[in-house]
């Protein structure tokens, strides 16, 4: 079952089209909280395990081939198609701590 293509963008730290986004979407350097993981049960699992849960902050340091992020005091690398599956929104400046 193929997802739709949806248009979003970080404008200014928030999500155009919506408060949520994928984090494939965000700006590298931006500090951004996990609101919702998409993927199928067994990778949404998995990204729990790895700390990518509900609520967690993370930082997106990279977007290259694959995506860098700090979560947890860890780099983790994860795919494109992966971060399109965990929606996040962007925090405002003087809320990140991570």
């Amino acid at each position: 079952m193929k997802k739709p293509k949806y248009a979003y963008a970080v404008v200014e730290g928030q999500c155009t089209g919506g408060e949520l986004c994928p984090l494939s979407r965000v700006q590298a350097g931006s500090v951004v909280c996990i609101k919702r993981l998409t993927a199928s049960p067994d990778i949404t699992n998995r990204l729990r395990e790895l700390g990518f849960r509900e609520e967690q902050q993370i930082r997106l340091l990279a977007q290259e081939s694959n995506l860098i992020c700090q979560v947890c005091n860890a780099r983790l690398g994860i795919s494109r198609e992966l971060a399109d599956s965990i929606f996040v929104e962007p925090l405002p400046p003087a809320l990140e701590a991570v």
